[in-house]
């Protein structure tokens, strides 16, 4: 299927440059790009892969429409440019409008002669409950939900509307989950958070640990997404919560009784310990680990791999990594490192007078 470059301009607005013509059969990068093919360039340092690109049409920013239009060897007809003043916006909009209505994900409502609804649950005719899924006492399923195979609903959980879980994934006893959401396959949310008493053994070897039950839940807002094999635990006492808006990338762990604030995004292996409150707006990228009972305030961005080990109180891009050695020798090493730029100063200082 193809569509009119002029009926996407119609949903979307910006300018038309060059061959407003043209059809757009597909959406893509412009390295694989043909000449039916629609993408998109944000920045004027992707100007070497536009000028090979064979993108039939290219969302781009107004410095770089004329670099769209003077391609070399254009097809016939030639090049066509939209623009706009955000390009990477306009296409993130527009693969949802392609998802929509050029390749709709196919969805039966119902459920499926395979699945487990228990008679005390409520479904909405509307919704889909996939193979060998499994709705559990009093849990609300709202309308226009999508439930994958194998996935979970516990007892007195709620899904809210056209929210979609992937295969696998369980939405634990007490959770809610808020509208439009997305969950990926194997995701957990409501497993125990973890939470232990010691307790000293009766022949005095040593110690156990006395489980802690986790007496919350997750309580999760509305266009929320959360990656592929990810785990939210409930809380001890009050709930985990994330705001409306989070996104979340593969395999993070949220600890318990972790607040999330609205539109804060964390990518992939973040793990947030229990406790913690992470702001709105924030970003932590892959493998950035917030210790237990930290704060961190709205609008804090968090590099790949730093440790967060104090609370962050003021907005601002943060990083830090440290090696891992004996917790003496690491604790004197961390303060000396505190000191270290006045000790540049205080060593520069020493240079210009004996020179």
């Amino acid at each position: 299927m193809s569509v009119a470059l002029r009926e996407l301009h119609a949903a979307f607005g910006g300018v038309l440059h060059g061959a407003m013509d043209r059809a757009v059969a597909r959406l893509a990068p412009l390295a694989a790009a043909g000449e039916d093919a629609l993408s998109f360039v944000a920045h004027p340092r992707y100007r070497t892969a536009l000028a090979a690109s064979r993108a039939g049409v290219v969302i781009a920013p107004p410095a770089l429409v004329a670099d769209v239009l003077g391609r070399a060897d254009p097809p016939p007809g030639g090049w066509a440019c939209w623009e706009c003043p955000d390009p990477y916006l306009t296409f993130a909009r527009l693969t949802q409008w392609w998802r929509e209505h050029v390749q709709p994900r196919p969805r039966r409502a119902g459920v499926h002669p395979t699945a487990w609804v228990d008679s005390s649950a409520q479904v909405h005719p509307s919704a889909s409950i996939g193979p060998h899924a499994v709705i559990e006492a009093q849990a609300v399923v709202e309308a226009q939900v999508d439930i994958g195979p194998h996935a979970v609903v516990e007892a007195r959980a709620r899904v809210g509307a056209g929210t979609r879980l992937g295969p696998g994934v369980v939405i634990g006893y007490d959770c809610v989950i808020g509208a439009r959401g997305i969950v990926h396959g194997g995701t957990i949310i409501g497993a125990d958070g973890f939470g232990f008493a010691p307790a000293p053994l009766p022949d005095g070897t040593g110690r156990e640990w006395i489980k802690i039950e986790q007496l919350g839940a997750v309580r999760i807002g509305d266009d929320v997404e959360i990656g592929a094999n990810c785990c939210i635990d409930r809380g001890a006492l009050g709930d985990t919560v994330l705001e409306d808006g989070v996104k979340l990338d593969n395999l993070i762990q949220i600890g318990h009784n972790v607040h999330v604030g609205r539109h804060t995004a964390m990518a992939g292996c973040v793990g947030i310990a229990g406790s913690a409150r992470i702001g709105a707006f924030c970003t932590l990228g892959g493998g950035a680990i917030v210790l237990g009972h930290l704060e961190l305030a709205d609008h804090v961005h968090i590099s790949a791999a730093s440790v967060v080990m104090r609370s962050i109180l003021q907005p601002g891009q943060y990083s830090g990594i440290f090696p891992i050695d004996d917790n003496r020798a690491w604790e004197k090493n961390a303060a000396t490192l505190r000191q270290l730029h006045a000790l540049r100063e205080r060593l520069k200082a020493l240079e210009r007078r004996t020179t």
